[in-house]
């Protein structure tokens, strides 16, 4: 039986803490946030990163709260979750086409859209996908952006699981690894989360600085 103080704090929860989800929902809540961030436009706020991350600190006994988690079936629900919504997405932007991004109201769904469209056109498919799973906001989009421009679903599948896996298992393990090598690192919890989302923005970092390197090497050429 639910008690009432268990009761209060899953409709109290924060879907913008990663904490408060985990602490609401525990592994279950990490499958379904993965799922509606990557597959569900409505998802583009909800904490990825950090969630992961935060996850993976907590299978090793440190949490706050007195909030533990499982790694492997964690691993397991990161993974589903974000695979299945990255293909859900796809199948929605397939079927509505580039309307449903367009009758988008929030400025920062209408930005997220246009950075993706830039990826796929200046990365080509299997990069841009793969580049998109590390950007928040533009992983959202991208997988139904995709659909609607086109991408053929065996190219779509095949980057999106390899992308997928990389950034939920990745981050999780990140989270695990720390959280196992420093005792109470949960006291740290907030400035790591920064550090692990601003790690996650490297490769499109490093990426669009060789882009722009090749690009001024052309211009000298010329």
């Amino acid at each position: 039986m639910t008690t009432p103080v268990v009761l209060s704090s899953q409709l109290a929860v924060n879907p913008l803490n990663a904490q408060s989800l985990l602490a609401a929902f525990g592994v279950l809540g990490v499958g379904v946030v993965m799922f509606a961030e990557t597959g569900l436009l409505i998802g583009f706020f909800l904490p990825g990163d950090s969630l992961l991350f935060t996850a993976g600190l907590l299978c090793t006994g440190g949490g706050q709260h007195g909030v533990r988690l499982s790694l492997a079936p964690l691993l397991a629900a990161a993974a589903f979750g974000a695979l299945a919504g990255a293909q859900c997405g796809y199948l929605i932007g397939r079927r509505a086409g580039g309307a449903l991004l367009a009758r988008g109201r929030s400025a920062r769904l209408r930005e997220g859209a246009k950075r993706a469209e830039e990826l796929l056109a200046r990365y080509g498919h299997a990069k841009a996908i793969v580049l998109a799973r590390f950007v928040p906001v533009v992983r959202t989009v991208l997988n139904p952006m995709a659909g609607a421009l086109g991408v053929p679903a065996r190219v779509f599948t095949r980057w999106q699981v390899a992308g997928g896996l990389v950034w939920s298992v990745g981050l999780t393990l990140a989270g695990y690894a720390l959280g196992s090598s420093i005792p109470n690192v949960d006291r740290y919890l907030l400035p790591l989360v920064a550090l692990i989302v601003a790690v996650s923005l490297l490769p499109l970092a490093a990426e669009l600085y060789r882009s722009r390197r090749r690009g001024t090497e052309k211009e000298a050429r010329g």
